[in-house]
Protein backbone atom coordinates (compact mmCIF):
# COMPACT_ATOMS: atom_id res chain seq x y z
CA UNK A 1 0.00 0.00 0.00
CA UNK A 2 1.47 3.36 -0.99
CA UNK A 3 -1.21 5.52 0.66
CA UNK A 4 0.09 6.80 3.98
CA UNK A 5 -3.45 6.92 5.39
CA UNK A 6 -3.85 3.20 4.64
CA UNK A 7 -0.67 2.30 6.48
CA UNK A 8 -1.43 4.37 9.56
CA UNK A 9 -5.19 4.55 10.08
CA UNK A 10 -7.06 2.06 7.93
CA UNK A 11 -6.75 -0.96 10.21
CA UNK A 12 -7.51 1.12 13.31
CA UNK A 13 -10.63 2.44 11.53
CA UNK A 14 -11.62 -1.09 10.44
CA UNK A 15 -11.33 -2.37 14.03
CA UNK A 16 -13.24 0.60 15.49
CA UNK A 17 -10.23 1.89 17.43
CA UNK A 18 -10.30 5.54 16.23
CA UNK A 19 -11.93 8.29 18.26
CA UNK A 20 -14.81 10.25 16.73
CA UNK A 21 -12.74 13.10 15.19
CA UNK A 22 -10.15 10.72 13.71
CA UNK A 23 -12.84 8.40 12.32
CA UNK A 24 -14.67 11.33 10.73
CA UNK A 25 -11.43 12.62 9.19
CA UNK A 26 -10.58 9.17 7.78
CA UNK A 27 -14.07 8.79 6.30
CA UNK A 28 -13.56 12.11 4.54
CA UNK A 29 -10.25 10.81 3.14
CA UNK A 30 -11.91 7.54 2.15
CA UNK A 31 -14.32 9.32 -0.20
CA UNK A 32 -11.48 10.46 -2.45
CA UNK A 33 -8.96 7.60 -2.11
CA UNK A 34 -9.69 4.60 -4.32
CA UNK A 35 -6.73 2.69 -2.87
CA UNK A 36 -8.07 2.90 0.69
CA UNK A 37 -11.53 1.94 -0.58
CA UNK A 38 -10.08 -1.20 -2.20
CA UNK A 39 -8.06 -2.20 0.86
CA UNK A 40 -11.02 -1.63 3.19
CA UNK A 41 -13.31 -3.67 0.93
CA UNK A 42 -10.76 -6.52 0.90
CA UNK A 43 -10.54 -6.46 4.71
CA UNK A 44 -14.33 -6.56 5.03
CA UNK A 45 -14.54 -9.45 2.54
CA UNK A 46 -11.88 -11.39 4.44
CA UNK A 47 -13.69 -10.89 7.74
CA UNK A 48 -16.97 -12.06 6.20
CA UNK A 49 -15.30 -15.15 4.68
CA UNK A 50 -13.77 -16.15 8.01
CA UNK A 51 -17.12 -15.68 9.76
CA UNK A 52 -18.84 -17.95 7.23
CA UNK A 53 -16.14 -20.63 7.13
CA UNK A 54 -17.17 -22.33 10.42
CA UNK A 55 -13.54 -22.79 11.40
CA UNK A 56 -14.36 -24.22 14.81
CA UNK A 57 -15.78 -27.35 16.41
CA UNK A 58 -18.57 -27.25 18.95
CA UNK A 59 -17.65 -29.00 22.20
CA UNK A 60 -19.56 -32.22 23.02
CA UNK A 61 -22.62 -31.67 25.22
CA UNK A 62 -21.21 -33.94 27.92
CA UNK A 63 -17.99 -31.94 28.29
CA UNK A 64 -19.64 -29.18 30.35
CA UNK A 65 -21.17 -31.77 32.72
CA UNK A 66 -17.84 -33.56 33.08
CA UNK A 67 -15.97 -30.36 33.95
CA UNK A 68 -18.67 -29.22 36.39
CA UNK A 69 -18.42 -32.51 38.31
CA UNK A 70 -14.69 -31.95 38.88
CA UNK A 71 -15.10 -28.44 40.28
CA UNK A 72 -15.41 -27.91 44.07
CA UNK A 73 -18.89 -27.14 45.35
CA UNK A 74 -19.58 -23.41 45.83
CA UNK A 75 -19.80 -22.18 49.43
CA UNK A 76 -23.28 -22.13 50.91
CA UNK A 77 -25.02 -18.75 50.85
CA UNK A 78 -25.38 -17.18 54.30
CA UNK A 79 -28.79 -17.42 55.91
CA UNK A 80 -30.98 -14.35 55.72
CA UNK A 81 -31.45 -14.65 59.49
CA UNK A 82 -27.77 -14.99 60.32
CA UNK A 83 -26.48 -12.19 62.53
CA UNK A 84 -23.43 -10.49 60.97
CA UNK A 85 -20.38 -10.39 63.13
CA UNK A 86 -19.29 -6.94 64.14
CA UNK A 87 -16.69 -5.33 66.31
CA UNK A 88 -15.95 -1.84 67.63
CA UNK A 89 -12.99 -1.64 65.24
CA UNK A 90 -15.26 -2.04 62.21
CA UNK A 91 -17.42 0.87 63.32
CA UNK A 92 -14.36 2.97 64.08
CA UNK A 93 -13.02 2.28 60.57
CA UNK A 94 -16.34 3.30 59.05
CA UNK A 95 -16.42 6.54 61.04
CA UNK A 96 -12.84 7.31 60.01
CA UNK A 97 -13.72 6.79 56.34
CA UNK A 98 -16.68 9.18 56.58
CA UNK A 99 -14.50 11.79 58.29
CA UNK A 100 -11.79 11.42 55.61
CA UNK A 101 -14.27 11.90 52.75
CA UNK A 102 -15.81 14.94 54.42
CA UNK A 103 -12.36 16.50 54.95
CA UNK A 104 -11.36 15.76 51.35
CA UNK A 105 -14.50 17.42 50.02
CA UNK A 106 -13.87 20.52 52.16
CA UNK A 107 -10.27 20.78 50.93
CA UNK A 108 -11.34 20.42 47.29
CA UNK A 109 -13.81 23.25 47.70
CA UNK A 110 -11.04 25.40 49.21
CA UNK A 111 -8.49 24.75 46.46
CA UNK A 112 -10.93 24.49 43.51
CA UNK A 113 -13.74 27.04 43.81
CA UNK A 114 -16.91 25.73 42.24
CA UNK A 115 -15.80 22.10 42.54
CA UNK A 116 -18.97 20.95 44.27
CA UNK A 117 -21.32 22.19 41.55
CA UNK A 118 -19.17 21.76 38.43
CA UNK A 119 -20.83 19.26 36.04
CA UNK A 120 -18.55 16.60 34.51
CA UNK A 121 -19.00 18.02 31.02
CA UNK A 122 -17.60 21.37 32.21
CA UNK A 123 -14.48 19.62 33.47
CA UNK A 124 -14.21 17.87 30.11
CA UNK A 125 -14.51 21.23 28.32
CA UNK A 126 -11.69 22.66 30.43
CA UNK A 127 -9.48 19.69 29.52
CA UNK A 128 -10.36 20.06 25.83
CA UNK A 129 -9.49 23.77 25.94
CA UNK A 130 -6.06 22.98 27.38
CA UNK A 131 -5.45 20.32 24.69
CA UNK A 132 -6.39 22.77 21.97
CA UNK A 133 -3.67 25.20 23.07
CA UNK A 134 -0.98 22.71 22.09
CA UNK A 135 0.65 23.45 18.77
CA UNK A 136 -1.39 22.18 15.82
CA UNK A 137 -4.48 21.29 17.86
CA UNK A 138 -6.45 24.53 17.82
CA UNK A 139 -8.39 24.23 14.54
CA UNK A 140 -9.14 21.64 11.87
CA UNK A 141 -10.40 24.40 9.59
CA UNK A 142 -8.78 27.83 9.92
CA UNK A 143 -10.91 30.66 8.56
CA UNK A 144 -12.48 33.92 9.61
CA UNK A 145 -15.38 33.30 7.22
CA UNK A 146 -18.40 31.68 8.87
CA UNK A 147 -19.53 30.50 5.42
CA UNK A 148 -16.33 28.45 5.20
CA UNK A 149 -16.33 27.09 8.74
CA UNK A 150 -20.00 26.11 8.94
CA UNK A 151 -20.04 23.88 5.79
CA UNK A 152 -16.84 22.19 6.96
CA UNK A 153 -18.86 20.44 9.70
CA UNK A 154 -21.31 18.95 7.16
CA UNK A 155 -21.17 15.14 7.30
CA UNK A 156 -18.80 15.16 10.29
CA UNK A 157 -21.50 15.68 12.93
CA UNK A 158 -25.17 14.72 13.10
CA UNK A 159 -26.12 18.36 13.66
CA UNK A 160 -25.27 21.74 12.12
CA UNK A 161 -23.61 24.01 14.70
CA UNK A 162 -24.54 27.72 14.71
CA UNK A 163 -21.33 29.30 13.38
CA UNK A 164 -21.24 33.10 13.54
CA UNK A 165 -18.51 35.72 13.24
CA UNK A 166 -18.50 38.50 15.84
CA UNK A 167 -15.46 40.42 14.58
CA UNK A 168 -17.41 43.68 14.64
CA UNK A 169 -17.98 43.14 18.37
CA UNK A 170 -14.37 42.23 19.15
CA UNK A 171 -14.69 38.45 18.91
CA UNK A 172 -13.33 37.42 15.47
CA UNK A 173 -13.96 33.87 14.31
CA UNK A 174 -10.65 31.99 13.87
CA UNK A 175 -11.86 28.53 12.81
CA UNK A 176 -13.35 25.31 14.12
CA UNK A 177 -12.62 21.67 14.83
CA UNK A 178 -14.20 18.42 15.99
CA UNK A 179 -13.79 17.58 19.65
CA UNK A 180 -15.09 15.09 22.21
CA UNK A 181 -16.57 15.86 25.65
CA UNK A 182 -17.44 12.85 27.79
CA UNK A 183 -17.60 10.55 24.74
CA UNK A 184 -19.86 13.11 23.01
CA UNK A 185 -18.83 14.47 19.60
CA UNK A 186 -19.14 18.25 19.67
CA UNK A 187 -18.27 21.23 17.51
CA UNK A 188 -15.54 23.51 18.85
CA UNK A 189 -15.72 27.07 17.51
CA UNK A 190 -12.56 29.11 18.02
CA UNK A 191 -12.72 32.86 18.65
CA UNK A 192 -10.13 35.52 19.42
CA UNK A 193 -10.29 38.26 22.02
CA UNK A 194 -7.34 40.67 22.40
CA UNK A 195 -4.74 37.98 21.54
CA UNK A 196 -6.54 35.44 23.75
CA UNK A 197 -8.22 32.24 22.57
CA UNK A 198 -11.82 31.32 23.38
CA UNK A 199 -13.17 27.83 22.71
CA UNK A 200 -16.95 27.61 22.37
CA UNK A 201 -18.14 24.00 22.51
CA UNK A 202 -21.56 23.34 20.93
CA UNK A 203 -23.80 20.26 20.91
CA UNK A 204 -27.55 19.59 20.60
CA UNK A 205 -29.42 20.92 23.62
CA UNK A 206 -29.83 18.80 26.73
CA UNK A 207 -31.14 21.07 29.52
CA UNK A 208 -30.59 18.44 32.20
CA UNK A 209 -26.91 18.08 31.24
CA UNK A 210 -25.71 21.63 31.76
CA UNK A 211 -27.65 24.52 33.26
CA UNK A 212 -26.84 28.22 32.70
CA UNK A 213 -23.86 28.85 34.93
CA UNK A 214 -20.30 30.18 35.03
CA UNK A 215 -17.19 29.74 37.10
CA UNK A 216 -13.42 29.56 37.28
CA UNK A 217 -11.05 26.61 37.48
CA UNK A 218 -7.27 26.34 37.22
CA UNK A 219 -7.00 29.95 36.10
CA UNK A 220 -9.57 29.63 33.30
CA UNK A 221 -13.08 31.05 33.21
CA UNK A 222 -16.05 29.20 31.75
CA UNK A 223 -19.64 29.98 30.94
CA UNK A 224 -22.41 27.54 30.00
CA UNK A 225 -25.82 28.30 28.55
CA UNK A 226 -28.68 27.02 26.39
CA UNK A 227 -29.90 28.77 23.26
CA UNK A 228 -31.75 27.83 20.08
CA UNK A 229 -31.87 24.12 20.92
CA UNK A 230 -28.12 23.92 21.58
CA UNK A 231 -25.92 23.66 24.65
CA UNK A 232 -22.89 25.96 24.76
CA UNK A 233 -19.79 26.03 26.92
CA UNK A 234 -17.17 28.77 26.43
CA UNK A 235 -13.73 28.43 28.03
CA UNK A 236 -10.87 30.93 28.05
CA UNK A 237 -8.48 32.94 30.19
CA UNK A 238 -10.33 36.16 29.30
CA UNK A 239 -12.40 37.89 31.96
CA UNK A 240 -15.84 36.61 32.98
CA UNK A 241 -17.30 39.84 31.54
CA UNK A 242 -15.86 38.98 28.11
CA UNK A 243 -17.40 35.51 28.20
CA UNK A 244 -20.73 37.01 29.26
CA UNK A 245 -20.59 39.42 26.32
CA UNK A 246 -19.86 36.55 23.90
CA UNK A 247 -22.73 34.57 25.42
CA UNK A 248 -25.12 37.49 24.82
CA UNK A 249 -23.98 37.70 21.18
CA UNK A 250 -24.79 34.03 20.67
CA UNK A 251 -28.17 34.45 22.27
CA UNK A 252 -29.16 37.27 19.92
CA UNK A 253 -31.36 36.25 16.98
Amino acid sequence: MSCEQSQIQLHAYFDGELDAPSAAAFEGHLKSCSECQSVLAAEEALRASIAQANLYERAPTGLRRSIAMQLPAPPAAPSAFAQPTSSPWRWLALAASVLFLATLGWQLRQYFPGFSHQPPIIAAALDAHLRSLQQGHLADVESTDQHTVKPWFDGKLDFAPPVRDFAADGFPLLGGRLDVLNVKAVAALVYGRRKHIINVFVWPGAPSEVSPNSGESQGYNWAAWQSGGFSFCAVSDVSPADLQQLQQLFQKD
